[in-house]
Order: structure tokens, then C-alpha cells, then sequence
């Protein structure tokens, strides 16, 4: 006989008349938590929500968040892995049988700025909340971002090599300036009261990127100060300097 004072075991889902959730159901709910959490750091900024607010919006208790997320910290990077590691491999379907670099950019640059126009929501955490935090920051640049800059870095090296595109410019720098502008025209869109299509301004992008600002070749004129920083400055972001993501 089992002394009174005795903890009982907490009764399983086979006690209690449910099936154990399968890894399906758990990867359904995880999915349903992050949509969740997009559209409430959104709305109330991330420093500003609450994992209840979140179990809230998903439609769970507040516990079952943590069974899948340590913290609302973990809530953000998961949400910023997911949204690259979708981007990466987009990236690289849509671009297997594309072999004019040209293209390529084009095609990259659609996808991202349509990736974001679709999902106000993960815009506005992307481009807005994710910045906030010089220790998000510092991680997200030196994990897939890097990789996501590498197709771009790809694309411009075979330009090159192809004589699309000239030599002497660094294929790391080029990259980290062809995403920059993509950020910044996000970046515009989320913060701008006007509301349009931005996947229609990747054709801009890719023209100022590729054909640049001047109606003719401009030669430009630097001291031998000037040469020495812009080689020391392109040497350390190709070596290893990290991009804003």
C-alpha cells in the first residue's frame, strides 16, 4: 500500500486518454508559436511583448511555449534562422539553372525584397526589432547571414570571371553593398507611409548596382591617403568583417 504522503507520477497521455503528441503535431504547434511571435514582436515591439501575449496570439498556454523555446530570445534567433534558411535554400533552387550573373542578381534581389513584401509582419521584425540589439546583431552577421551573402558573393565572382562585371573590386565587399541596398529599400518600405509593391524595386536595385550612377565612365580622382584607407578598409570587410544584417 502506497504511503499518503507519496508524490504520484503525473498522469501520461495514455492515462489521461490522449494520444502522445507525434513529431508532426509538435513541429505544427512550433511553427504556429513563431507565426505567432512575428506578428506579436511586430505589433507590440519585442522589447514590449510578453511570452503570454505570444501563447496568447498561438492559441496555447503560456507554459507550452516554453516546451519549445528557452526565452523570447530564443523566439527571435529561431525567427531569424527559419526566415534565413528559407531564404538560402530559395536562393539556391531558383538559381541552379541561371548562368548569366546579371540574372542572378536579378533573381536574388526579387526573391529577397518579395519575401518581405509578402509578410509585413516579419518585415517589421526583421528590419526594425532585430536591430535593436547590438548582441543580436553581432550573432546574426556571423551565422547564415554569411552564407546568404555568399550566393551573392558567387553570383559577382562568376561575373567576373565571365568579364560581365570588372576585376579589382573585392566579391565580399561588392556582396555586402548589393545586400545593403536590398536592406535599405526593405527598410524604406516598412517605415514609409505609402504602400506599394516592393518586389517591383529589385529591377532598380540591380540597374544601380550593375550600371551605377554616372552616363558615362567616370575617372575617379584620390589622394594616395585616400587609396591607402579604401584598400586597408576593403582588405578587413573581405577578411572578415561583419555585415549588418
Amino acid at each position: 500500500m502506497i504511503p499518503a504522503d507519496t508524490p504520484r507520477p503525473a498522469p501520461t497521455a495514455h492515462h489521461r486518454g490522449r494520444r502522445p503528441e507525434s513529431r508532426a503535431d509538435a513541429g505544427d504547434k512550433r511553427q504556429a508559436i513563431l507565426r505567432a511571435a512575428i506578428r506579436t514582436f511586430a505589433r507590440h515591439g519585442f522589447f514590449s511583448a510578453q511570452v503570454a501575449d505570444i501563447a496568447r496570439a498561438a492559441g496555447v498556454a503560456a507554459g507550452t511555449v516554453y516546451l519549445y523555446f528557452e526565452n523570447k530570445d530564443d523566439l527571435l534567433v529561431s525567427i531569424f534562422d527559419r526566415t534565413m534558411a528559407e531564404a538560402i535554400e530559395e536562393g539556391r533552387q531558383a538559381l541552379e539553372s541561371v548562368t548569366d550573373p546579371i540574372t542572378r542578381l536579378d533573381e536574388i534581389a526579387r526573391l529577397h525584397l518579395a519575401r518581405m513584401g509578402r509578410d509585413r509582419d516579419l518585415a517589421v521584425v526583421c528590419q526594425v526589432e532585430l536591430r535593436q540589439s547590438v548582441k543580436f546583431m553581432e550573432r546574426f552577421s556571423s551565422t547564415r547571414l554569411r552564407e546568404y551573402l555568399g550566393i551573392i558573393r558567387d553570383a559577382i565572382a562568376s561575373g567576373q570571371q565571365r568579364g560581365v562585371f570588372r576585376d579589382g573590386l573585392k566579391p565580399t565587399v561588392a556582396a555586402k553593398l548589393f545586400f545593403g541596398m536590398l536592406d535599405e529599400m526593405a527598410t524604406n518600405w516598412v517605415l514609409s507611409p505609402r504602400r506599394y509593391p516592393l518586389e517591383a524595386e529589385s529591377a532598380l536595385v540591380v540597374d544601380l548596382f550593375v550600371n551605377g550612377l554616372a552616363s558615362r565612365p567616370v575617372v575617379a580622382t584620390q589622394s594616395a591617403d585616400a587609396r591607402k584607407t579604401t584598400k586597408a578598409a576593403t582588405r578587413k570587410h573581405d577578411d572578415g568583417g561583419r555585415a549588418r544584417p
